[in-house]
């Protein structure tokens, strides 16, 4: 039965509010939940602790996955309709793999110059550097776009991921163990690492990023039936092609830097989206992408966090597990890839 589009927006942003709240509500310390209303109305509490607990750890951590799983989410959709591949996702022209080069080569620094750069090679560093790796690979990636078809640069980006994590793999059989493990850190994801100065570089990129794929709908729509169909409507495909990936790269990149490769989400949540809206129209998926990426961000954050507990588990087994039954789904339940994107 068809979601009625009106009723589906206002389910979805309730449960982006609710998963919002559980967030900021949930923690290895309990925090009433009339104390928590106060902190976020600038009152004072009976533990002046919990303040901080909420505005400097919580809230930053909630802003961040819901900004995250946005931004996941729709560079995945945009892939999958570039490269009508229902499998494509965020990481398909080896962005992720560029922001873990870029991050390994910190590693190695960190490693060879021992104290000298061992501070830099913290958070900020991850951050600086995986923003560089991203950026080599896409400058790489629009390059070849100019001179190749969409499905040739679809195995490009592969190539590229795989030659990244060979790189990767030997820059780590040089590092010492303690590097090693900052770096095997960093590839578990987190969102608990953004604090609210670095959000004020991470939204802006991802804002920016969101804007070039609102304003890229009516091109995605022509793209479902074809490139050939899309010159037929005067569509340029070579310069759409380019802006999609540019916010792909820009929204996939920027979550990699700051909070490290974070799979499944850029695959599983399109494929969600049309299937509970019955609709391929990017007019109606691309706002509801973007709600539920944030939604299913919040949730494996959460779980991540397992409640109740001090333990924390791997942001990316959450995901993984989230997301595996919807790729088995597409995999086995999908006929045909032109229903993927043509219903």
């Amino acid at each position: 039965m068809k979601t009625p589009p009106g009723l589906g927006l206002l389910l979805l942003l309730g449960l982006l509010a609710l998963a919002f709240g559980a967030n900021v509500a949930t923690g290895s310390i309990h925090i009433p939940i009339l104390d928590i209303f106060s902190i976020l109305l600038g009152r004072s509490t009976d533990n002046p602790a919990w303040a901080s607990v909420i505005l400097k750890l919580r809230l930053p951590q909630a802003v961040t996955a819901t900004l995250a799983g946005a931004a996941l989410a729709v560079s995945g959709l945009q892939m999958q309709t570039l490269f009508r591949n229902p499998l494509a996702g965020p990481f398909v022209l080896g962005i992720s793999s560029g922001a873990s080069l870029g991050v390994a080569l910190v590693v190695l620094s960190a490693g060879a110059g021992g104290a000298t750069l061992s501070g830099w090679s913290g958070n900020l560093g991850h951050v600086v550097a995986g923003i560089g790796g991203a950026s080599a690979v896409l400058v790489i990636v629009l390059l070849t776009a100019r001179r190749v078809p969409t499905l040739t640069l679809l195995i490009l980006g592969v190539l590229f991921g795989y030659a990244a994590s060979a790189m990767v793999s030997i820059l780590l059989r040089f590092s010492s163990a303690e590097s090693v493990q900052s770096y095997v850190i960093w590839t578990l994801g987190e969102f608990s690492g953004v604090s609210w100065s670095q959000l004020t570089l991470l939204a802006p990129l991802l804002v920016v990023g969101l804007g070039i794929a609102g304003a890229s709908v009516k091109p995605l729509n022509a793209l479902l039936l074809g490139e050939a169909y899309a010159r037929s409507m005067g569509v340029s495909v070579g310069r759409v092609r380019i802006w999609l990936i540019a916010s792909t790269a820009l929204l996939a990149g920027a979550v990699t830097a700051f909070c490290g490769p974070i799979g499944f989400l850029g695959i599983a949540v399109p494929h969600l989206a049309r299937s509970l809206f019955q609709s391929s129209d990017h007019r109606v998926l691309m706002p509801r992408v973007i709600l539920l990426g944030a939604i299913l961000a919040l949730v494996a954050d959460l779980l991540a966090q397992v409640p109740g507990s001090s333990q924390v588990l791997p942001l990316n087994a959450i995901t993984a597990l989230l997301g595996t039954p919807v790729v088995i789904w597409v995999i086995v339940g999908r006929p045909s890839l032109k229903d993927s994107f043509s219903r």
